[in-house]
């Protein structure tokens, strides 16, 4: 004989479902009674970006540390990028040479790096591309503001050197008149003296003319 479900075995499985919603939906409820937002599941995440705060943090120790802190951020950063030189470290040390402040700041050596790895953006996520171009932007500011204070500190010494030499000609040709007066005051002092004794020469001949007369 044949048996058909009962109504009680629909209900008991619906049952089941219906509660466990509700306990869900409990929980949710008493999350948002404590004032916690609804936790979802992590979906895309950026890996670049948590690199990148990895990059930022170190840039911050490097601004604000000590002469030691910052030796030893940039010995790490160089050894890292010698012994496994990948994009990452790379950067890295890159950054680390763009950031001005402390004894190995080297504007120049970041520069080069930083084109290297742009050359190669598809190694870099894309916060990282963004990163590198940001500091390679800032690196050439300062090349070219440094080019510009040596240019303007050659031109003030050039100037300076004109100025100089200008003085010393100057001085040379007052020098040079002031040897040319005394010469020609020693020969008027000649003159005068020669023009003296003439004259007492002739004077003392007229008066023993007289004399004898």
């Amino acid at each position: 004989m044949l048996r058909f479900p009962t109504q009680n075995t629909f209900i008991r499985p619906i049952s089941a479902m219906l509660l466990l919603a509700a306990l869900g939906g409990c929980a949710q409820v008493d999350e948002w009674l404590r004032g916690k937002e609804p936790q979802e599941a992590p979906s895309n995440i950026d890996v670049g970006t948590l690199t990148t705060d990895k990059y930022l943090h170190d840039l911050y120790r490097l601004a604000s540390g000590d002469p030691a802190t910052q030796a030893e951020i940039f010995a790490d950063s160089e050894a890292a990028a010698t012994l496994t030189p990948d994009a990452s470290t790379r950067l890295r040390l890159a950054l680390v040479l763009a950031t001005p402040g402390h004894a190995e700041a080297n504007p120049e050596r970041a520069q080069d790096i930083f084109r290297d790895l742009l050359s190669q953006a598809e190694l870099l996520s894309t916060t990282e591309v963004s990163l590198a171009m940001i500091h390679l932007q800032n690196v050439e500011q300062q090349l070219m503001l440094r080019r510009e204070a040596n240019r303007l500190r050659e031109e003030s010494a050039r100037s300076a050197n004109t100025e100089q030499r200008a003085i010393e000609q100057r001085i040379a040709k007052v020098e040079a008149d002031n040897r040319a007066l005394r010469q020609a005051l020693t020969e008027a002092e000649q003159k005068l003296d020669a023009i003296t004794t003439i004259e007492r020469s002739i004077r003392e001949q007229t008066e023993n003319g007289n004399n004898q007369q």
